[in-house]
């Protein structure tokens, strides 16, 4: 049987506000709020709900449809904060049992490109975010971005997770194809999930324009598409934005009956839809797939030339990543809260210089004019959050001496570990004797008592027989 696995993105991150030199070292709130709440909640009415909805719709009425969501840790923030009906939705969809939340960085950060110890990081605290919120594990990682190469398979699978999904990048596959199920080159129990682009982007960029060949895109044509693909290819994976709906793709265009529509014609012919976590399950890895250089879902190039593609963004990005150690050691909340919210890779996007294909679509997310002022302004918050880290752990101590105390921080953490694993068992050996003390006494009592009986039956039996005489 052919399936459908849908998966959508949900991702918004704190907008920062217009920070000048002059406010470094005096003002340490950089955030927009009145654009974080503008914007969340525009988005949020004018296609997170009515989405969602339609999702909620869809599983009432088909019993068939399943699918997933990814849902970065800032937008949840977001959304407690400005539109807390939308979180409403979302538990309610979790509740349904077939809608699959998918694991991420929490502040949709590149911590996977340079810092394995942040990363990992960042998926657990997400993961507690989702478990807190929709009472679910994650079984499958959505990297930021889809992004994902060799190097990261083996952490990915060494944290717990069973898949990932990535971009079915052409320069990668070759003559392969997305639709099917491959096995990470240098993780094999790790099962990798390839978007295919040209389905997916059908609907995502594609759907409302009028001078695209294949317009108007109908629920059955669509269908149709898919069905024809050959038949051995048995999973389409179709990954793009929730924004797509509503957003991207207005709701005067019909893009929200289209989507409900669609597994109404692929019941009719007998194509399923399965989660991803039901596709790794149900389907063997037809071969490995190796993927050297990191891909993502972004530009022509499906690089990360997006995020790190000229010296602006990589000077920022560098910077932000020489205190990561430092604030991992650090209690202060609202300098990790600030942390979490400064490496959202937005920020890095806005500084984008690509002027060619692909340079409106990067203006067109970006508050910025210009690439530079995004750096400029992005640089001085940055400047002043490295003075309060310095405030706590001096850039002056030496790389040696950081990490010496870092090795001490560390096997402190393992004897403490031990300890309380030690204490635990003490406590269970106690539990354990005071259970066996117990049952021995109850032992020693029921002996007792039936030893005390045959003598009460002696001396009732002399009575008699005293009597009797």
């Amino acid at each position: 049987m052919k399936a459908i696995c849908f998966y959508f993105q949900i991702h918004q991150p704190f907008r920062l506000k217009r920070y000048r030199f002059f406010d470094i070292g005096n003002d340490h709130y950089y955030y927009d709020d009145f654009a974080n709440d503008d914007i969340v909640t525009r988005i949020a009415h004018r296609s997170y709900i009515p989405a969602a909805q339609t999702l909620l719709n869809m599983i009432e009425k088909y019993p068939h449809f399943h699918c997933a969501l990814s849902v970065t840790g800032t937008a949840l923030e977001q959304f407690e904060q400005y539109v807390p009906e939308f979180i409403d939705l979302l538990k309610k969809l979790a509740a349904t049992g077939r809608v699959e939340f998918l694991a991420e960085t929490y502040a949709h950060s590149l911590s996977s490109l340079t810092d394995p110890d942040e990363f990992a990081n960042q998926v657990r605290v997400h993961d507690e975010k989702l478990h807190d919120l929709f009472g679910v594990k994650p079984k499958v990682l959505r990297n930021t971005e889809l992004i994902y190469c060799d190097e990261m398979a083996p952490q990915i699978l060494a944290m717990g997770f069973k898949g990932v999904i990535t971009e079915g990048a052409k320069h990668i596959l070759g003559w392969k194809s997305p639709n099917y199920v491959y096995s990470a080159a240098t993780a094999p129990n790790l099962k990798i999930l390839l978007k295919n682009s040209k389905l997916s982007d059908d609907i995502a960029f594609r759907f409302s324009n009028p001078e695209w060949d294949a317009y108007p895109l109908t629920a059955d044509k669509y269908i149709d598409w898919i069905a024809s693909t050959p038949q051995e290819e048995q999973i389409i994976n179709l990954f793009m934005n929730l924004e797509t709906f509503g957003e991207l793709q207005p709701r005067e265009t019909g893009i929200f009956q289209f989507l409900e529509a669609l597994p109404h014609f692929a019941q009719e012919r007998g194509i399923d839809f399965w989660t991803p976590s039901e596709a790794i399950s149900k389907l063997k890895p037809v071969g490995e797939l190796s993927v050297m250089h990191p891909i993502s879902w972004a530009d022509e190039a499906r690089d990360t030339s997006a995020w790190l593609g000229n010296k602006l963004q990589n000077e920022a990005f560098n910077k932000l990543y020489s205190v990561a150690e430092r604030v991992r050691l650090c209690d202060d909340r609202r300098l990790k809260q600030d942390w979490y919210y400064l490496q959202a890779s937005d920020h890095l996007y806005y500084m984008s210089t690509k002027n060619m294909g692909d340079g409106a679509v990067h203006s067109h997310f970006s508050p910025y004019e210009t690439p530079f002022q995004a750096f400029t302004n992005y640089m001085n918050v940055l400047s002043d959050f490295i003075v309060r880290v310095e405030e706590q752990y001096p850039l002056s101590i030496e790389n040696e001496e950081l990490n010496s105390l870092l090795t001490t921080i560390r096997n402190q953490a393992r004897e403490i570990e031990t300890l309380n694993k030690e204490v635990a068992s003490m406590r269970q050996n106690l539990e354990h004797y005071n259970e066996e003390h117990l049952l021995r006494q109850k032992e020693a009592e029921a002996k007792a008592e039936k030893a005390e009986k045959p003598k009460k039956t002696t001396k009732k039996t002399s009575k008699k027989a005293a009597k009797a005489e």
